[in-house]
C-alpha cells in the first residue's frame, strides 16, 4: 500500500498552535501561576483572602490549614460547602452551588474529607474523600470522589514526547508522539527512516510541542469524573473524561469531550501514554508507553505496550507489543502480536495466534508487515520477517506455521499442505491465490459495509472500498505472473514470483486467473456505469458513445477506462453493462453460497443445527446483498435502455 505523503512537520506545528491539549494546559498553567501571584494579581483574577465570617464557618465545619492566609476564595464562595478538609500551601477555592450526580446519587457540590496542597479548585467542583490532591488544577464541574492520591511528580509532559518502538523492539522505527498524532503520521515516519531531514525535523517539532504543553500541575478539566481510584500522577484529563475504579493512571494525556468521553476503568493501568477521544481502557487492561487513537479500546486484561492503535481497533485478552495497528483490527482472544507495522488495518488476530516470532536467538529485531485485511486464524505461528502488504485480504488458515517470506497475491488462502509433494519442502504451505474472492466473497463484501457502519471516528478518514485502484493493480500484476506459466502440477516461487515459501497447484492457478479477471472487469464496468449515469443525469447522454475513447483528468476514471479498453476490447457499451448485470447477480449468489457452506457443514455435524441457526438466505447481510443487487440491476437496465437510444440517435 502507498505510504502517506503529507507535511508531517506542519501537522505537529499546527497542533502546537491550536490543539485541545495546548489550550487546556495553557489555561491550567495560567490558573496554577496564581498560586504564587501577588495579592493584587489575585484580586484581579477574582480571588481574595478569606473573610472573618468565612474563616469562622470553615473552622466550625472541621476544616484545618497550615496557614489560613494562603487560602483564597473566589466570588460568591460559600464556606458552608466545605467540610473536614485540610489545606496546605496555597489553595484557591471557587464558588459552589447546586448538585452533582455521582453513581445515581445526588450530592451538593463542594469539598469534604480531603487534603489539598497547592491546588486550584474550579466552580461547582465536587471533591470528597480524597486522601491527597497535590499541585492540581480542578476544572469547573469536575468530580473527584473516593480516591487515594492525585499527585504531581517529575513528568510535566503527560506522556507526550514518549518514544514508541514500532515494528522493531530494539529501535529503528521509533515514533515520538504528540497528542493529535494519527496513524498516517506514524506510518509515514516509520517508513521514512532514510529521510534524515524529515526524521530530525519531526523530532524537533515534537520537542517544541512537548515544551508548549508541559505543565507543573495535574489538569482535571471541566466535567471530568475521577472515582474509586488509588493513584493518579502527572495527568491531563480532558473535558468529561472518566476514570472509574482504575488501578493506576500515571504520566497520561486523555483527550475527551462531552460527546466522545474517554474512559479508564475497572482495574485498568495506564502509564506514559496518550488516549484520544472516545477511547477506552477497562477491565484489568494494561496500556504502557502507547498511543490509542480515537475510539480504540483495550479490555479484558489486554496488554498493550510500545504500540499505536488505530481508530475503532480493539484489543482484548491478548498482547500487543511494538506494533502500529491501523483501523478496525479485531483482537479479542488470547493471542500475541509483536513488532508489526500494520497501518492499513481492517484485519483480525484469532485465538492462540503467535504473530511474534521476531527473535532469531541473536536479537528481537525482526518485523512483520501484515497488510490490509489480513486474517490470522486460530493458533497460527508466523515467523519473521514477513511481508504481506501486497496480499491484502489474505487468510492464514488455522494452525498454519509460516516461514519468513514475502507474499504478493491478494485475497489468498494460505493453508497447511494436504500431503507431501515430491520436490517441495514439507515446511511449505499451500497457497490459493484469489480464494477469498472465489470462495468467501461474503467476508469481503460484508467487511465493506461493516466498517462503514461501525466507524465512530470523526477526525480520521477511511476508504472502505475494497475494489479500488491500488488493490486492482495488485490483482492485475498477480494475474500477469500467474498467466505467464502453465503445464506443471505444482509451482513455487522459482516458477512464479510472489508465492513466498508456499506451493500452488495448477488448479489453483487457473482458478485464480479466472477469479482475478472477473473482479478486475467488474471494477472497470462499475466505473463505466458510474460515468455513463453521470452523463445521463447531466442530460449529456449523447456523450456516452465517446466515453470509452475520451481521456479525462479524473485519475479514477482514467484507471478504469484503460482497463475497460484492455478487458473489454471490441465490446460495445451495452455489452459492458450486460456483463455488469450478470456479474452483480453472480456476486450476490456467491455471497449466499459462501454462507451456505456453513449451513451444510453445520447440519452434517450438529444434530439440531438447522433449528438453532438461520439459513443463509435469511442472513441479514445476504438479504441486504440481494436488495442492493435488485436496485443495481434496475439501474443497469435503465442505463442500457438509454445507451441503446443514444446508439441509434
Amino acid at each position: 500500500m502507498a505510504v502517506p505523503n503529507h507535511d508531517l512537520i506542519k501537522a505537529v506545528e499546527t497542533a502546537r498552535s491550536a490543539s485541545e491539549l495546548v489550550k487546556g494546559t495553557k489555561a491550567a498553567k495560567a490558573a496554577f501561576a496564581l498560586l504564587s501571584a501577588k495579592p493584587a494579581d489575585l484580586k484581579k483574577a477574582g480571588y481574595s483572602a478569606l473573610t472573618a465570617a468565612q474563616l469562622k464557618t470553615l473552622k466550625a465545619q472541621g476544616n484545618t490549614a497550615d496557614d489560613w492566609k494562603k487560602v483564597f476564595a473566589g466570588a460568591k464562595f460559600d464556606a458552608k460547602r466545605v467540610s473536614r478538609c485540610h489545606f496546605s500551601g496555597t489553595v484557591l477555592l471557587s464558588a459552589s452551588a447546586g448538585t452533582v450526580e455521582v453513581e445515581g446519587v445526588s450530592f451538593p457540590t463542594g469539598l469534604s474529607h480531603t487534603t489539598l496542597v497547592d491546588c486550584v479548585v474550579g466552580k461547582d467542583a465536587f471533591v470528597r474523600n480524597v486522601r491527597l490532591i497535590n499541585r492540581t488544577v480542578i476544572g469547573e464541574g469536575a468530580v473527584l470522589f473516593d480516591l487515594g492520591t492525585v499527585t504531581k511528580g517529575k513528568s510535566d509532559s503527560f506522556g507526550n514526547g514518549s518514544e514508541i518502538l514500532i515494528a522493531i523492539e530494539t529501535g529503528g522505527r521509533e515514533v515520538p508522539v504528540f497528542a493529535e498524532l494519527t496513524v498516517d503520521d506514524a506510518w509515514q515516519l516509520c517508513r521514512s527512516r532514510s529521510n534524515k531531514a524529515l526524521v530530525d525535523g519531526y523530532t524537533a517539532a515534537v520537542a517544541a510541542y512537548v515544551k508548549t504543553v508541559s505543565a507543573p500541575c495535574n489538569v482535571i478539566s471541566a466535567k471530568a469524573k475521577v472515582l474509586h481510584t488509588p493513584s493518579l500522577k502527572d495527568v491531563f484529563l480532558g473535558e468529561a473524561a472518566i476514570v472509574n475504579a482504575a488501578q493506576q493512571v500515571e504520566n497520561v494525556t486523555v483527550l475527551s469531550n462531552s460527546d466522545e468521553k474517554t474512559e479508564i476503568s475497572h482495574g485498568a493501568i495506564v502509564k506514559s501514554s496518550v488516549l484520544q477521544w472516545g477511547s477506552e481502557v477497562t477491565s484489568g487492561a494494561l496500556v504502557d508507553t502507547s498511543f490509542l487513537t480515537e475510539h480504540s479500546h483495550v479490555e479484558r486484561g489486554g496488554f498493550v505496550t510500545h504500540s499505536i492503535l488505530g481508530p475503532n481497533t480493539g484489543v482484548a485478552e491478548g498482547e500487543v507489543t511494538s506494533a502500529l495497528l491501523g483501523p478496525f483490527v479485531g483482537f479479542h482472544h488470547q493471542s500475541l502480536l509483536i513488532a508489526a507495522l500494520w497501518p492499513e488495518g481492517k484485519g483480525n488476530v484469532g485465538y492462540g495466534a503467535n504473530v511474534g516470532s521476531n527473535h532469531t536467538a541473536k536479537a528481537p529485531d525482526q518485523e512483520i508487515w501484515p497488510g490490509e485485511g489480513t486474517f490470522f486464524g486460530l493458533g497460527v505461528n508466523i515467523k519473521y520477517p514477513s511481508d504481506l502488504t501486497q496480499s491484502p485480504y489474505t487468510i492464514i488458515a488455522s494452525g498454519v506455521a509460516m516461514l519468513p517470506q514475502k507474499v504478493e497475491f491478494p485475497f489468498s488462502l494460505i493453508n497447511t499442505s494436504a500431503g507431501h509433494t515430491p520436490g517441495i519442502s514439507p515446511a511449505y504451505n499451500e497457497i490459493m491465490p484469489a480464494w477469498v474472492l472465489s470462495d468467501n466473497v461474503y467476508m469481503v463484501k460484508r467487511n465493506e459495509g461493516k466498517y462503514a457502519k461501525r466507524n465512530k471516528a470523526k477526525r480520521s478518514k477511511f476508504d472502505f472500498e475494497v475494489f479500488r485502484p491500488e488493490i486492482i493493480d495488485m490483482m492485475v500484476d498477480a494475474r500477469k505472473r500467474l498467466s505467464a506459466v502453465s503445464g506443471k502440477e505444482v509451482y513455487t516461487a522459482k516458477d512464479v514470483a510472489g508465492l513466498g515459501k508456499n506451493y500452488m497447484s495448477e488448479y489453483s492457478r487457473k482458478k485464480a486467473v479466472e477469479t482475478y479477471s472477473f473482479y478486475i472487469r467488474y471494477y472497470a464496468a462499475l466505473g463505466f456505469k458510474r460515468e455513463a449515469a453521470k452523463l445521463v443525469s447531466e442530460k449529456k447522454a449523447e456523450k456516452i458513445k465517446r466515453l470509452l475513447q475520451t481521456p479525462c483528468d479524473c485519475l479514477r476514471w482514467e484507471h478504469e477506462r484503460k482497463l475497460l479498453a484492455s478487458e473489454f476490447s471490441g465490446k460495445s457499451e451495452k455489452e459492458i453493462l450486460q456483463f455488469l448485470l450478470e456479474a452483480q447477480d453472480k456476486i450476490a449468489a456467491q455471497v449466499q453460497s459462501s454462507k451456505e457452506k456453513d449451513d451444510n457443514r453445520g447440519a452434517e455435524v450438529i444434530e439440531d443445527y438447522t433449528a438453532a441457526h438461520k439459513p443463509a438466505k435469511d442472513d441479514s447481510f445476504v438479504k441486504e446483498t440481494w436488495t442492493v443487487t435488485a436496485k443495481m440491476k434496475e439501474e443497469i437496465n435503465s442505463l442500457m435502455n438509454r445507451v441503446e437510444q443514444v446508439a441509434v440517435s
